[in-house]
């Protein structure tokens, strides 16, 4: 890995993890056409944040991947298609690359949830195997993953990528701010509930008087309350 290796794009990132998912994900498919990449790129599913990419930004990406060694265009066939080498572009291994690609599509995780959405990518035995190159990865020159300040409430500590700098929730420091402790907040809230409440109501009400308008002019008598009154 090259020391002064510059930071990837977040459209980059998710592009080239789009590639290494689908490669295991759906293998009969691979390598991938521009419009199932970009579709790859854009899905509300296992996304985090959610992107929507349209395919001049794709391919604006793909150059510069290209470029740097990380994808490669495949030849001979009618529509282009598209295969990742970021095993080999970024001198990792293979269990590494898929931490990496979990981490670029998913947000910061836990190493126990990188164990769980990496199993169709690499099942890792167990958590201190998936810790162990956690740990190599942030011990590279430069750090390709980093391990952040366990957040207030939270039991474990979560991992995040370094492919794009510095991810912006900081290793150690500032906890997330707190919400105000006055009773802003919940009076807010008790507004709302008591609109949503009133709101039932009226629906309420509303839909009794049509059913019994209904009923009176189909001729039918009005039920009573011991009887259920289905139309």
């Amino acid at each position: 890995m090259d020391s002064d290796f510059e930071p990837l794009s977040p459209a980059q990132a998710r592009v080239l993890g789009v590639l290494v998912e689908k490669q295991h994900t759906v293998p009969d498919s691979y390598p991938l056409s521009l419009n199932a990449l970009v579709a790859g790129c854009n899905q509300k599913t296992a996304r985090q944040p959610v992107m929507e990419l349209d395919e001049p930004t794709a391919l604006q990406a793909l150059d510069e991947l290209k470029r740097r060694h990380l994808v490669v265009e495949v030849s001979g066939s009618r529509v282009l298609r598209f295969d990742h080498n970021m095993a080999r572009g970024l001198s990792v291994p293979g269990q590494a690359v898929a931490l990496l690609t979990m981490l670029m599509l998913r947000g910061p995780q836990t190493a126990a949830e990188l164990r769980l959405n990496c199993e169709r990518l690499h099942r890792f035995a167990d958590i201190s195997s998936v810790e162990a190159f956690l740990d190599e990865l942030a011990g590279k020159t430069p750090p390709r993953a980093i391990k952040l300040a366990r957040a207030p409430g939270e039991r474990e500590a979560r991992w995040a990528h370094l492919l794009c700098g510095e991810p912006a929730q900081p290793a150690e420091g500032r906890a997330p701010a707190a919400i105000p402790a006055d009773g802003a907040v919940l009076d807010e809230l008790r507004a709302e509930l008591n609109r949503q409440a009133a709101e039932l109501a009226a629906l309420r009400t509303e839909l009794a008087q049509l059913r019994t308008q209904l009923k009176n002019e189909l001729g039918l008598s009005a039920p009573t309350p011991e009887t259920p009154d289905a139309i």
